[in-house]
């Protein structure tokens, strides 16, 4: 009994060193966090022709101007960010910041926040 306890042992101890893999790589690197994440994503809002802004909560984030940004709209799918109601106009950057009044895809005028 005990030499098959042994050899038990043995085969286990050998098909846990079956499955290290020599060579194999190391764990991807974490993602970048607090500071380091911010200042990744301003350069990627920088490149892609983006401003960033600090909105009035104390957030940042980054905000793009609107290819139609002035155009006559009806509803939100008139426009490539928000329709206006006041103006009946596209905004001209993404995302409007504060309480705006805009109109929604389906027609109603709503106030949406933005902090």
């Amino acid at each position: 009994m005990r030499i098959r306890c042994r050899s038990e042992i043995a085969a286990l101890a050998l098909i846990c060193l079956a499955a290290c893999k020599p060579g194999e790589k190391a764990a991807a690197p974490l993602e970048p966090v607090g500071e380091a994440k911010m200042a990744l994503e301003q350069a990627a809002c920088e490149k892609r022709g983006g401003a960033w802004i600090l909105a009035e909560s104390g957030t940042r984030l980054c905000a793009t101007r609107t290819r139609d940004g002035g155009k006559a709209c009806h509803t939100k799918s008139d426009c490539a960010g928000a329709c206006l109601a006041r103006s009946m106009t596209c905004a001209p950057m993404i995302p409007l910041t504060g309480c705006n009044e805009i109109v929604t895809s389906a027609g109603l005028r709503v106030t949406e926040c933005v902090q």
